[in-house]
């Protein structure tokens, strides 16, 4: 699942791809569908420089055997200009994406995820294939792709990647990766290994995502019911931890504008919004220059900063009936974020108003 500026919501359902129009004014969603004939939809991914690009990794049967794949796809060009049919008449007649090309991993195995370079032109991907790390280069407007180098995670038994996530700091040379219990470091220049946590989780680690604003601090969840926060510079234990969840979490994400608030969904059909604002960018609340501020004001400021705010749950959300695999924010808007679950439901959201003005003001 991924929100876009336009059309905030893209997930894959089975053999679809479902494009939700939010509209904010009017409280209204609007539903379209494209066709996805390759196979079942398993991970989605969009390009952070064209919205109307984007992956999927999918199952597809092989010489007798199941294999998750992976492929670049563009939308219908009427799609990118907003000119589609109605929402209904996309359900009853749905289009099919256009393949740009294939992310061929025959000789690696099956795909678990492909990340898109943070920030980056669209040109630059990694697949996490089994045990091995294959970054990408897309090339001739995205229709072929090249393999620019690889890694692969040695040891003992059948070693295999279950998540990762591109750091969008350090000019985005670096990333997280999951396997089993353990989160991985890895430099991309080298492609070569610079941190394990390892038993990270007491179970499967499911999902990791980077703090948009404190380059070293990672979150992470697994199948223990824990939220983990990380300093990767420091890896013996974790700065923070939350137990909210009563089954597997399998989503945790940063707000993207305001790193204090961290969404995560879980499979006890829930999705919790959290403030972690001790370990955020600004632990004493928002910083305001000194310049602006009156001598009374000046003076109300430095008590309020004597002491870091307290962290809490700001909401438990309960509209889903089954197993929350997805929740992720809007990039247009950081107020709004969505949730998936296994049924098929989309629940979108935002942010309590208090709260929001709370942070702004």
């Amino acid at each position: 699942m991924k929100m876009e500026d336009d059309a905030p919501v893209i997930y894959g359902l089975e053999f679809q791809i479902h494009i939700i129009d939010f509209d904010d004014e009017n409280n209204m969603i609007n539903k379209s569908v494209l066709l996805h004939d390759a196979g079942e939809i398993w991970h989605i991914s969009g390009s952070p420089a064209d919205k109307a690009v984007l992956t999927t990794c999918y199952s597809k049967t092989s010489e007798s055997r199941v294999l998750t794949c992976a492929a670049v796809w563009r939308m219908p060009p009427e799609w990118e200009s907003g000119n589609h049919e109605s929402p209904d008449d996309s359900s009853n007649n749905p289009q099919t994406l256009e393949l740009l090309c294939h992310l061929d991993n025959t000789a690696h195995g099956s795909v678990a995820c492909v990340l898109w370079e943070p920030m980056g032109d669209g040109k630059r991907l990694i697949s996490l294939a089994e045990n091995h790390v294959l970054l990408w280069d897309l090339q001739e407007s995205s229709t072929k792709a090249k393999i620019s180098s690889t890694a692969t995670l040695e040891g003992k038994g059948q070693l295999k990647f279950t998540t990762g996530k591109w750091s969008p700091h350090h000019n985005s040379t670096q990333l997280a990766t999951a396997n089993d219990t353990a989160i991985r470091g890895w430099d991309l220049r080298s492609m070569s290994q610079i941190y394990c946590i390892e038993n990270a989780h007491g179970q499967l680690v499911r999902d990791l995502d980077f703090n948009p604003n404190k380059q070293y601090y990672l979150a992470s969840c697994g199948d223990d019911c824990k939220v983990k926060f990380w300093d990767v510079r420091h890896i013996n234990e974790p700065v923070k931890c939350l137990e909210e969840h009563s089954h597997w979490v399998w989503s945790v994400r940063y707000n993207h504008s305001h790193d204090q608030l961290l969404l995560t969904g879980s499979s006890d059909s829930r999705v919790i919004l959290s403030n972690m604002v001790s370990i955020s960018s600004e632990p004493f609340g928002h910083l305001v220059d000194d310049d602006d501020l009156s001598d009374n004001e000046e003076s109300q400021q430095e008590d309020k900063g004597k002491e870091p705010l307290q962290d809490s749950i700001i909401a438990t959300y309960e509209e889903h009936e089954d197993s929350v695999y997805a929740v992720e924010w809007s990039v247009a808007d950081p107020w709004l974020f969505a949730s998936l679950s296994y049924d098929g439901r989309l629940v979108i959201n935002r942010v309590p108003r208090a709260l929001k003005y709370r942070i702004l003001l």
